[in-house]
Formats: structure tokens, sequence, C-alpha cells
């Protein structure tokens, strides 16, 4: 069988099952509508808190991360250094 009848065979079969979900639809088109719109908004909202949820996380352990730093920091730059030391290692 040649490729091109295999996609004809393909488009006719789509354009069928189209055809018959339209005729056997439960609703009107109105309704139908009107109804992925409600879906889509409440998908929408959904994502968007997931989205605020990590990007409360992300900044929450940015947060974390940054103090843990400055803390590191401020102990090692608070930590007294050998002068006797610091001259050898500079020879």
């Amino acid at each position: 069988m040649s490729s091109g009848k295999v996609l004809l065979g393909v488009l006719i079969g789509a354009t069928a099952g189209a055809l018959a979900g339209i005729l056997f639809a439960p609703h009107k088109g109105t309704v139908t509508r009107k109804k992925i719109v409600r879906t889509s908004g409440a998908f929408a909202d959904g994502v968007k808190e997931k989205f605020d949820e990590l990007l409360e996380d992300i900044s929450t352990k940015y947060e974390k991360v940054k103090n843990d730093v400055t803390e590191f920091a401020e102990k090692k730059m608070s930590k007294p250094v050998d002068t006797k030391d610091a001259k050898t290692v500079q020879n």
C-alpha cells in the first residue's frame, strides 16, 4: 500500500470522526463553548496557583542560602589572622 493511500485513509477517518462528534454532541455549540471557557479558566487559575507556589518556594530557598552564605562569610571574616603565617605565605 502506498503512503498516499494511507494518508488519504487517515484524513478521511479523521474527518468522519470529527463529523460524528459534532452530530452526536450532547449539547449545543454555545453550551459547549461556555463549558470550554469555564474549564480553561479553572485550569489557568490552577496553573497560576502552582506557579505562585513555585515562586514562593524558590524565594524561600534563595533567602535561606543567602543567609547561610552571609553567616559563613561573617564567621570567616571575624576569625583572627595569624600574622606570622601571613608573612610566610607571602615569601
